[in-house]
């Protein structure tokens, strides 16, 4: 096997995780080279893919924007559209577009450890690509973007009507006078609902149980922004919804009945009156078991006052071809079915690895400090965070932490660095993140292992974790190879 072109690093995915790794490079990396593969025709990674009627971001813009160059927009909960264009508009900015190529789909990674280097199989159509590098950072995120999580619904092959998930939106869909199920309670079904009920027929959302919805009011006057320079602004905005995200994380965390009566008392005001809080809005589960959905100034609970809106709390016997019956014995008539039903998991792109000839399974690995795996040399996993902060801090820690790894590795002579092949010396497990929705449960096995101790944990603090990525030290639990 030839490889046509070496890079120092790689970059797998054209994402936010991706975009912010490259700046990372290029400010803190200068004299190495990098390339981003991308299996799309475009950057934007899941907000090039989801497309759906009313997406949006499921946090605040301050903190999931980049720290480096802020999105200046009044809307914290910013839609779909115009991340993807905050996104590709900065590639362009910083020159970061000139490092990608496109249609570029990773299939396979092996390691050499006589080489100390990557080779890397990646196919442009029906062409093979070989690349090789000295280090691979997979910015691929942690679903499947070509296969959705598929809907266990009895009958649903005899549906005579339209079914789509969201993950795979047609253009130019008109739901306008149909009458729409949404199956799913999840951040897409919130976000799908209002916006289909302002031209469909009818929506009815179908929700096996309920999740905690938390609607965020839109800001007030920050008039006294104008005083201050645009980039103190943004820290203090940053800043500030962090502190909130947190504060908020470990509150809940910790006071998990204050916290369930909180949020139900916002539902219980602004439901109207024919919808029961409970068995539609009250969870089995406590605050932050599951992802806390959030609606921009309850836009959610605004469409249920809307004529055309309903919920439905049951399970679901059988899919008719033209209604759902649900186990309660009502059945509703529908035009189109939307499984909004969650995500199919996938670690590392869908790519094969192997070390030195033998093929590994990531999944089976512990994940040490929240980015590299154990007996894998020279490769990071970007990871962001689910619940106490938005991804791309996460991602960002492990950006900063790789390349200062990188430049400590390139001041001593190092020609490689990998978590020990034994992993942790207490092999208890812990998930990565510490959900259990449904999609997390069905997938769970298909993502790398956390532990109990450092540096085996997951990560779940910011703050920490940003410190650790900027000043920890790397003689824990790292094994070097150096020249020589």
């Amino acid at each position: 096997m030839s490889f046509s072109t070496k890079y120092d690093i790689v970059i797998i995915g054209a994402g936010i995780a991706g975009i912010n790794a490259a700046y990372r490079i290029q400010s803190l990396l200068p004299n190495h080279t990098y390339v981003i593969l991308e299996a799309r025709e475009t950057a934007g990674g899941t907000w090039d893919l989801f497309r759906y009627p009313g997406v949006r971001l499921d946090s605040d813009i301050h903190t999931f924007g980049f720290s480096w160059h802020p999105c200046h927009n009044d809307k914290p909960m910013m839609d779909g559209e115009s991340l993807f264009n905050y996104l590709n508009e900065t590639t362009k900015k910083y020159g970061i577009d000139k490092h990608i190529l496109f249609n570029h789909r990773v299939r396979h990674a092996a390691w050499s450890s006589e080489d100390n280097m990557w080779g890397l199989k990646a196919t442009l159509q029906d062409k093979e690509i070989y690349l090789s590098a000295t280090y691979v950072m997979f910015a691929t995120g942690y679903f499947d973007h070509n296969q959705p999580l598929p809907a266990q619904i009895p009958g649903l092959n005899g549906f005579r009507g339209m079914l789509i998930h969201p993950q795979f939106w047609p253009e130019g869909l008109d739901c306008s006078g149909k009458r729409i199920a949404v199956i799913g309670s999840g951040a897409t079904a919130i976000s799908l609902v209002p916006k289909l009920a302002e031209t469909a027929s009818s929506v009815t959302m179908v929700q096996r149980s309920p999740n905690y919805i938390l609607p965020i009011p839109s800001p007030g006057d920050n008039g006294w922004a104008r005083f201050f320079p645009a980039a103190f602004s943004h820290k203090v905005k940053r800043l500030s919804w962090l502190a909130i995200s947190l504060f908020g994380y470990y509150a809940f965390r910790k006071c998990p009945t204050a916290a369930k009566e909180y949020l139900l008392g916002l539902a219980r005001r602004r439901l109207p009156k024919h919808i029961p809080i409970d068995p539609h809005f009250t969870p089995r589960y406590n605050v932050w078991d599951q992802r806390l959905l959030a609606c921009p100034d309850g836009d959610f609970f605004e469409s249920l006052h809307r004529g055309n809106v309903g919920i439905e709390t049951a399970n679901i016997r059988k899919c008719t071809p033209n209604s759902i019956v649900l186990e309660n014995g009502k059945s509703i008539e529908v035009d189109l079915v939307i499984t909004a039903t969650g995500l199919k998991l996938q670690f590392g792109g869908g790519a094969t690895f192997a070390i030195d000839g033998q093929d590994c399974d990531l999944s089976k690995r512990f994940l040490w400090n929240g980015m590299m795996l154990q007996g894998v040399p020279n490769a990071f996993f970007a990871l962001g965070y689910l619940t106490s902060a938005s991804w791309t801090m996460g991602v960002d820690v492990t950006a900063l932490s790789a390349c200062r790894l990188i430049n400590h590795m390139a001041k001593r002579n190092i020609l490689a660095a990998m978590p020990p092949a034994k992993g942790p010396s207490d092999p208890t497990l812990r998930p990565v993140w510490s959900l259990n929705s449904t999609y997390m449960v069905a997938g769970g096995d298909c993502l790398p292992k956390a532990g109990i101790v450092s540096p085996w944990h997951p990560r779940t603090n910011y703050i920490l974790d940003y410190l650790q990525a900027r000043y920890g030290s790397f003689s824990d639990g790292l094994e070097f190879t150096r020249a020589g």
